[in-house]
């Protein structure tokens, strides 16, 4: 019998496998032993890439790599990562040696008779996998984080393998494109341009990238600091009014983390780009950050939550410089580790920016309601996970790590003091520069500056999931019990201090509470009313009463954030707040509050309470008070961002005839209202609306939004969403059922833009049969999808729907699939804790 090359290779590999137990495994993704095997004996890695990329997006991108290394036991195989067809793998070299490519499971495997200790060299010819490079009609940028490295070229992908990246790119005449490094040199020819980039710095593979396509370039250089934006708005008023202040915030946010951290900015360049279909926020590329278009080029008259969200965006990825760059978590499981440090550090950075704002204020409203919306639910997870594989590192993103872990730091930093954390991060930073590090690394460097056992309250905090409960019990004459309790009945204390103020008569007293134990002493003199939490640094469900709202303009602004989270999660544990008493308690405030963060959250509830939690009845009987007020109050604002933010609510809630009748004739131009400047996005907005609300006008209104677009990424945006806007039924199926096929949800933003309006509470009815289907897709979505994807098509999908049927629907997916994947389990009770909570409030 005659035997190919290739059988006796593959054979000759499983019997090694089979002979050395310390060979890992061939397995799909990145396993944390193949991690772990690789670490110890692959070092001191250089990948040489160069991609053709064609203008035309259904040609091909072809690619060449060339991997060095330093192996430091030549005998066994190495795995090289690769994330696509085999087909696309045109040839293999080693060490100058052609091979017959093996390819197993994901892995191209390079057998060990061809390697050698010390330097070695793998040559790859190939066409690049697309699945991450978000190619579109005039642009693409890469996004690999976490392990989608590997989806367009082999390498090792795994963020303790910290590489150098020399890349060349072919690329249209016409296009700019940025990458880690600085641009070494470019040469055109007639109708493509050549560019090599110098070596970049020494980095992760989820950061390396790049960006290349039709944009615009703006080069500022801000005291003595040069950077380099990239962008595609073509309404140029638009970008004017806000190329600078991205600039000046910045460089801002550079100076800020250059002196905290005693580290100058560590990389060769700082470059960004805004994309119009980005995925994220932002990502934090090293020198080459990505945003989305839409969060940095703010509309006319924003309010302060917007100038808010744009500057903490801006903060987060150049504190992720440092933060995740520089220092990198070792594995997965402490990706949280690099998304608390930069949110924590945000958070400080805008302080001196924004000399006008409550900070503390916008931390509380910023981080509390998104962490409780996990932690009280029945999907909670811990802030640090177990992961086995990077395949699913994916679904350690959310709430808990962006919101729950800067609350922790906080509470961390006031353990052991402001001096101490700060210098416990300078030593981090400086051990670890250009490496990897764990969270215990951090915990050791700060146990060893305190006196406090921070491994202990580490293990709480940090490893177990969910909320404390407390409770306010009357012991004695001026004396009270605060108890806290766990709600999972494990016994658990999350130390931690917060304050609860005192209010009888005229007098006001703030009580310091030490909460670690389970119950804590505190002398009141006869009070009134007691509002818990009233300092905002506390973590937990809080008592609350919709009573403490009279004394409201005694309230300082965080005491008021603070009572208005603590009513709303009562109310979600119907815990003696009914959801249309907070309504119209809220309508009162809305009408007298002068701070847009409070107002802005106001209105959030009032949304959330009016949509989700009243039935259609007590919605109907509602919707003509809300809408006057809202009316009434836009109108009467001087201040145009806060005539924009109560139009916007009015907007979304209204019903009646004549007052949608206000939004037709405002989006057709026949009304106009003093002080209210609107965008095109705005226009687009109301449109989307206006379809569901009037449907017989829906072909009308769509048709003439369409000619109104002016900019070509808008317009492909409205083209894709329009069937969802569609009055018929059949048109709406038909664009569900395309989103079966995964060509049609690469551009996920636009996905989900389209899913709120198929699942939009007018269309519960109608659109219930979706969340079956939408269920049985989040596997393939979770393979295939962004990070953030699977949750927020979770989000959308659950959000609007309280029915009996509904929930029996969730209930019985989950109770049919016992061996379901664990992290999507979460995930859905996650996002489905709203739809179980207004089924019980309705029902």
């Amino acid at each position: 019998m005659k035997f190919s090359l290739r059988s006796i290779l593959l054979f000759t590999l499983f019997i090694g496998i089979l002979g050395c137990s310390s060979s890992p495994s061939i397995e799909p993704g990145v396993s944390l032993e193949l991690a772990q095997f690789r670490k110890a004996n692959i070092s001191d890695i250089t990948y040489e890439l160069y991609f053709n990329i064609p203008e035309d997006q259904s040609e091909s991108i072809s690619g060449t790599a060339t991997i060095l290394f330093e192996l430091k036991d030549g005998t066994h195989i190495i795995q090289l990562d690769f994330r696509e067809s085999e087909e696309l793998l045109n040839s293999v070299s080693i060490n100058g040696e052609t091979v017959e490519i093996a390819f197993e499971r994901e892995h191209i495997i390079l057998p060990a008779e061809y390697l050698s200790e010390g330097q070695n060299s793998v040559d790859i010819d190939f066409t690049a996998g697309e699945s991450s490079l978000n190619r579109n009609p005039e642009y693409l940028y890469t996004l690999f984080v976490p392990d989608r490295t590997r989806t367009a070229f082999p390498l090792f992908d795994q963020p303790d393998l910290k590489a150098v990246y020399d890349l060349t790119l072919e690329i249209p005449l016409n296009w700019k494109a940025i990458s880690n490094a600085p641009l070494s040199y470019q040469h055109e020819s007639d109708s493509t341009k050549t560019l090599n980039f110098a070596p970049s710095d020494l980095i992760s593979s989820y950061l390396f990238s790049f960006v290349a396509g039709d944009f615009e370039k703006v080069t500022q250089t801000v005291d003595s600091v040069e950077m380099t934006m990239l962008h595609r708005e073509s309404d140029q008023e638009k970008a004017d009014r806000n190329i600078d202040d991205i600039f000046r915030l910045h460089k801002a946010s550079l100076d800020w983390l250059e002196e905290y951290t005693g580290i100058d900015y560590p990389f060769q360049k700082f470059d960004f780009a805004l994309i119009p279909t980005f995925q994220y926020g932002g990502m934090e590329h090293v020198g080459a950050i990505q945003y989305r278009a839409s969060a940095l080029f703010l509309d006319e008259d924003p309010s302060d939550s917007q100038l808010l969200s744009r500057a903490s965006l801006i903060a987060h990825e150049t504190a992720h410089m440092w933060f995740g760059d520089l220092v990198t978590m070792e594995w997965f499981n402490d990706v949280w580790t690099k998304e608390v440090f930069a949110n924590f550090m945000a958070a400080k950075i805008m302080n001196p920016n924004f000399p006008d704002i409550n900070h503390d204020l916008n931390f509380v409203l910023r981080h509390h309601p998104s962490a409780y919306s996990v932690d009280r639910t029945e999907g909670a997870n811990p802030i640090r996970q177990y992961l086995g594989n990077l395949n699913q590192a994916g679904q350690m993103y959310g709430a808990i790590i962006y919101n729950k872990a800067p609350i922790m730091m906080r509470q961390l930093e006031l353990l052991v003091g402001e001096e101490i954390f700060r210098k416990g991060m300078r030593k981090y930073l400086s051990t670890y520069s250009f490496g990897n590090a764990t969270w215990p690394d951090l915990i050791n460097i700060l146990d060893d500056l305190s006196d406090q056992n921070l491994k202990t309250w580490s293990e709480v905090w940090v490893n177990t999931p969910g909320r404390p409960h407390f409770t306010e019990s009357y012991e004695a004459e001026n004396k009270s019990l605060v108890s806290q309790n766990d709600p999972l009945e494990k016994g658990r204390i999350w130390p931690q201090e917060f304050t609860v103020l005192e209010k009888r008569e005229s007098i006001s007293v703030e009580h310091p509470v030490i909460s670690d134990k389970a119950e804590t002493e505190i002398n009141f003199q006869s009070p009134n009313q007691i509002l818990f939490n009233a300092n905002g640094f506390g973590y937990g469900l809080f008592p609350a009463s919709l009573k403490n709202l009279e004394l409201w303009d005694e309230l300082d602004d965080v005491t008021k954030g603070s009572e208005l989270i603590n009513l709303y999660e009562n109310m979600l544990e119907q815990n003696q707040v009914i959801p249309r008493e907070y309504l119209f308690k809220l309508l009162e405030l809305v009408q007298t509050e002068e701070n847009q963060l409070l107002i802005g959250q106001m209105l959030g509830h009032i949304q959330t309470i009016y949509w989700e939690l009243l039935n259609e009845a007590e919605r109907n009987n509602v919707a003509p008070d809300l809408e006057e007020i809202l009316w009434e109050q836009m109108i009467a604002q001087d201040e145009s961002s806060k005539k924009k933010t109560l139009f916007n609510t009015f907007r979304n809630v209204s019903l009646s005839e004549s007052e949608v009748q206000k939004i037709y004739d405002i989006w057709r131009g026949e009304m106009e209202i003093d002080g209210l400047n609107l965008s095109e996005t705005d226009y687009i907005s109301m449109a989307g609306d206006l379809t569901i609300k009037m449907p017989e006008e829906s072909d009308d209104i769509i048709s003439t939004q369409m000619e109104n677009i002016t900019n070509s990424d808008r317009k492909r945006r409205f083209e894709f969403i329009s069937p969802a806007l569609s009055n018929d039924q059949q048109v709406r199926d038909t664009f569900f059922g395309s989103l079966k096929e995964e060509e049609n949800r690469q551009t996920e933003s636009w996905v989900l833009s389209a899913l709120g309006y198929l699942y939009h509470p007018l269309r519960v009815d109608d659109s219930e049969k979706y969340i079956l289907p939408s269920l049985e897709l989040l596997q393939e979505i979770q393979v295939t999808g962004d990070i953030f994807f699977p949750k927020r098509w979770l989000d959308v999908t659950l959000s609007n729907y309280s029915s009996d049927k509904a929930v029996q629907t969730v209930r019985d997916f989950l109770n049919e699939r016992p061996d379901y994947n664990d992290q999507l389990r979460m995930k859905i009770l996650q996002a489905a804790d709203g739809m179980f909570r207004a089924n019980r409030i309705k029902g």
